[in-house]
């Protein structure tokens, strides 16, 4: 078994599957705890969050390790990659393991909503996805691996969360929505896919989080969800056409004194370079729908960000929990470094006050403080890709990284 072949694969259009009986959508409806009134909400969003595969066999409940990749057979495998790199990881690990040194920067920042791409079908059911290379799975026993992030809201619009077939979405959605966590771009029919997450910050007004995800992240086409058959939001183009559809949807939710998160799953895995589409699209749904907030991910690094009339967009979070450790190809783009987007909004314009990103490093599938050169090198990585689009990246005191867009 070779460490570079491990992630040549991504995914392949697979054959059309069986569909599922439909249920009713699980609550789009989310309450926060008690929060300080004033004048700002804080968010922190992140990236692909990869909970399967080998992060599940170290949690405390594992599921099967069975997978059906060209190069494996077994989730064992990748932990295996990973502590021939780091050294061994204690099995099981409590449920916060993999969080690491994130739990304590999150509780320092203290954000209203926490948001992630759960890039994982979170199932005990279902048959792999035919024809496609790679499946990941979390045992739904593990759910509280997530919830003691204190997650609110996991976007379902990725290339994943049907890896394992129609069953396997239902029991995702299912799960979560017994967890208590929020969903959003994935359903039992079109209508429950194209419908936000409200989150709800009692006297503060709301956080509508919308998702959808693009071909060009290897979603299979026929996984989009339509009126009779369960899927994602999946966009068909990035057009004006489509952005104003997008605006509509927006509209049609958004009241005063809410703030408006657009989740969007595109693009490949690996390089810096951000298409002009995803540019002029993102420019669109700030102008067209009032989205206060533009955050993708795809990409298995960070990449570049831009502030467009006082909103922020992010259009490549990286990976932040993932089992590649051990995986050799792509050394470049340092895809063992992670960052914590904190994103601050005014809560009545929905302008951005501050933007900080913690910086760490996965070791033994867990999330640490990144030491100075690591810290350094993302900076002036993240300064050099978003220059072109006005915002430079400071380092501040407290060894995280800020924002100044002035």
């Amino acid at each position: 078994m070779k460490r570079r072949d491990f992630l040549k694969y991504s995914a392949i259009t697979p054959l059309a599957a069986t569909g599922m009986d439909k249920q009713s959508a699980p609550s789009r409806q989310h309450m926060q705890p008690e929060q300080p009134s004033n004048d700002t909400v804080t968010l922190f969003v992140a990236g692909d969050v990869m909970t399967g595969r080998g992060i599940d066999q170290v949690l405390p409940r594992p599921g099967d390790p069975r997978i059906f990749e060209p190069y494996s057979r077994s989730a064992h495998d990748y932990v295996q990659l990973a502590e021939q790199a780091h050294g061994p990881i204690p099995r099981p690990v409590d449920f916060a393991w993999i969080w690491g040194d994130a739990l304590a920067a999150l509780e320092a920042a203290a954000p209203s909503v926490r948001i992630i791409n759960l890039e994982t079908a979170v199932t005990r059911t279902g048959s792999p996805w035919p024809r496609k290379g790679i499946q990941y799975r979390m045992h739904p026993d593990n759910i509280p691996c997530l919830t003691v992030a204190a997650i609110d809201c996991c976007v379902l619009a990725n290339n994943h969360v049907l890896d394992w077939g129609y069953p396997g979405l239902e029991e995702t959605l299912s799960s979560l929505a017994q967890a208590g966590l929020a969903t959003v771009g994935a359903g039992v029919d079109r209508a429950a896919a194209q419908a936000p997450a409200v989150l709800t910050l009692p006297g503060r007004g709301r956080v509508l989080v919308f998702a959808a995800g693009l071909r060009s992240s290897g979603i299979p086409a026929v996984w989009e969800a339509t009126s009779d058959r369960p899927g994602l939001q999946l966009l068909e183009d990035l057009s004006e056409r489509t952005a104003h559809e997008i605006a509509n949807t927006v509209r049609g939710h958004k009241r005063p004194g809410d703030l408006a998160v657009i989740s969007l799953h595109w693009g490949g895995n690996w390089g810096y370079a951000i298409p002009a589409a995803h540019t002029r699209f993102a420019h669109a749904l700030i102008e067209a729908a009032g989205v206060d907030l533009v955050y993708g991910h795809s990409s298995h690094h960070p990449l570049g960000m831009e502030i467009y009339q006082g909103k922020p967009i992010l259009y490549g979070c990286g990976d932040l929990i993932d089992d590649y450790e051990g995986i050799s190809g792509h050394e470049e783009y340092r895809n063992e470094l992670a960052l914590l987007y904190l994103v601050t909004l005014d809560r009545a314009s929905g302008e951005l006050v501050a933007l900080e990103m913690v910086p760490l490093r996965r070791k033994r599938f867990r999330l640490e403080r990144a030491g100075h050169d690591d810290t350094e090198w993302l900076r002036e990585m993240l300064d050099r890709e978003s220059r072109l689009a006005g915002a430079q990246v400071i380092r501040s005191e407290n060894a995280t990284l800020r924002v100044d867009w002035s």
